[in-house]
């Protein structure tokens, strides 16, 4: 990698970083040398985290975050600054896997999973913003899900507020064009964390390591990549979508790619 990308004594922000693969990432990004703000509500976790990443050689800051809580997002971004004096990389990756049948679907719902899976990524970029544009110099890489792509019966409330970061993603990597600022929207499959630990998914969509995913990240942050989806497998899917959303449904409903709950859904933030 160049020096000019180097991500060497870099400052990135990762929220949901208590497990899954905001864990994984933050991990990830300190091998390539990088200083990390953990933020989550599982203070317990970050502090180990935090540990494990002390050992390699690397800082990290511990801040206790509820990212559906603007004040606090507000907090951590201040409390980042005030450490560091700039921040470089924000990955927004704090999430919870909300589901419902849509005959069953009730407002809160949706206002739950918009809440972390929407506004909880909003409050942390317009925070930070203002603050990458005056370097003209920063990265935002925005988790979200390949179900943004192909919507999956049972998940329209997380489709929903996923598809809405999508769609706020790329017209913010748009409108940043030549300022300094890159965009990156992340678009995983199914990733083998404690967010779907509950859902057993059939073998063509078999979950992944959170460590691919990190991996995939770290890439495109240093190749300025506008979007990234992983596994590649998913891409197949995508272009038969694209090109015959009858038959994308019918692949879906054959392949059962919704899974099938084994037990209650974990309460966790972002695989």
């Amino acid at each position: 990698m160049s020096r000019k990308n180097s991500l060497v004594n870099r400052v990135a922000v990762v929220t949901g970083a208590s497990s899954g693969i905001g864990r994984a990432l933050a991990l990830a990004l300190a091998r390539e040398g990088a200083h990390l703000v953990l933020a989550s509500r599982n203070v317990q976790a970050l502090q180990e985290l935090a540990m494990q990443i002390g050992a390699m050689g690397r800082q990290a800051l511990v801040v206790p975050t509820d990212v559906t809580r603007q004040p606090d997002v507000q907090r951590m971004v201040a409390e980042s600054l005030a450490k560091w004096g700039r921040v470089d990389v924000l990955v927004a990756n704090a999430g919870q896997y909300v589901r419902s049948p849509i005959r069953d679907l009730t407002v809160a719902h949706m206002q739950r999973s918009m809440a972390i899976n929407f506004y909880g990524a909003l409050y942390a970029v317009l925070e930070l913003l203002p603050h990458m544009l005056e370097r003209r110099r920063g990265h935002i890489v925005l988790m979200c899900t390949f179900d943004a792509k192909k919507g999956l019966p049972l998940d329209a409330p997380y489709v929903a507020a996923k598809s809405a970061l999508a769609g706020f993603g790329e017209v913010l990597r748009q409108e940043l064009h030549g300022s300094g600022v890159y965009v990156t929207t992340v678009f995983p499959g199914r990733v083998d964390t404690p967010l779907i630990a509950n859902l057993r998914v059939p073998w063509v969509s078999a979950k992944i390591p959170a460590e691919t995913v990190a991996r995939a990240t770290v890439r495109a942050i240093y190749r300025r990549q506008p979007e990234v989806i992983v596994p590649r497998l998913a891409i197949g899917l995508l272009y038969v979508n694209t090109l015959s959303p009858r038959l994308g449904d019918r692949i879906a409903r054959l392949l059962h790619l919704q899974g099938w709950e084994i037990g209650p859904p974990a309460q966790c933030e972002r695989s």
